[in-house]
């Protein structure tokens, strides 16, 4: 597997620099997640121009990460609006000379798509969401750039198996699955036993794994219990397991650091080598 990061990068391309790639090479990444701001309106040049300098840097785009409206959105010209903003983001990746498309299933909760709402897994929901998945994958067929849809336990993709269904429900080799076990977290028996949800994760959905995010999880000590997200190596996630099972089924995918401030963000890295070697395994970097 490689190395990357979300993280260390302008908030747009067009701030892009030498300077930005270089930093991400001095602390040790050979990929990097671009965020894709304004899918709609997108300048061609300016995404090229980005592209090519990380690329002559030494730096693999390996997500584009858009700003889209909420794809599961029961009102339908919200939902159209988002449909066509993931079309138009395949066309930024394939400018940027990304690898995957970051897709975000949404939540109804109008706090964000990583918030809880009682319908967010109700049949009609993953309808629409599984409906608007099937306009999506067209576009990303065409550039040749996979989708990588990513779950949790707040969203619309709350288990393993609703991540399967839904991707084979839609039907297309364009869409697979970003991993990140620690969003599935929702219970101290989880918590507790990480390495059980980590291997249950691919062995479910492991056939569609093409990236993954690698970030960590702990406990306060509370009632009613709080979880939240920490410092990677300071929780409870089986990052050995975590990594032995993506090398296994994505060998030259992205393990991408994330949610982290950039000043943590050599901490994480220095922890998640260490990780990898007592996995046996090395960066492919």
């Amino acid at each position: 597997m490689r190395s990357g990061v979300v993280g260390l990068m302008p908030n747009h391309p067009r701030d892009i620099t030498p300077d930005t790639a270089r930093r991400l090479r001095e602390n040790g990444f050979t990929g990097v997640t671009v965020r894709v701001p304004d899918p709609l309106e997108a300048n061609r040049e300016e995404y090229e121009r980005a592209g090519q300098i990380l690329h002559d840097g030494g730096i693999t785009i390996a997500q584009a990460n858009p700003a889209y409206e909420i794809i599961i959105d029961p009102n339908e010209e919200k939902r159209q609006l988002g449909i066509r903003g993931l079309q138009a983001a395949c066309q930024c990746a394939a400018w940027l000379g990304a690898e995957t498309t970051y897709v975000r299933p949404g939540s109804l909760n109008p706090a964000g798509a990583w918030t809880p709402h009682p319908e967010n897994t109700h049949l009609r929901t993953i309808t629409r969401l599984v409906d608007s998945l099937k306009h999506v994958v067209s576009a990303a067929e065409n550039v040749g750039i996979p989708l990588a849809i990513e779950g949790g336990s707040v969203c619309s993709l709350d288990t393993a198996e609703r991540v399967r269904d839904v991707i084979e429900a839609v039907g297309s080799p364009a869409l697979r699955f970003n991993a990140d076990p620690v969003n599935f977290v929702r219970s101290l028996d989880e918590l507790w036993n990480m390495t059980s949800l980590i291997n249950h994760l691919f062995d479910v959905c492991g056939r569609f794994v093409v990236c993954a995010h690698a970030k960590d999880i702990t406990v306060r000590s509370n009632l009613p219990v709080s979880m939240y997200e920490c410092l990677l190596g300071e929780g409870y996630c089986d990052h050995a397991v975590y990594l032995q099972r993506f090398e296994q089924v994505c060998p030259d995918g992205f393990m991408l650091i994330e949610h982290l401030p950039d000043e943590k963000v050599p901490a994480a890295k220095v922890n998640l080598d260490r990780f990898i070697r007592e996995a046996g395994l090395r960066w492919r970097d």
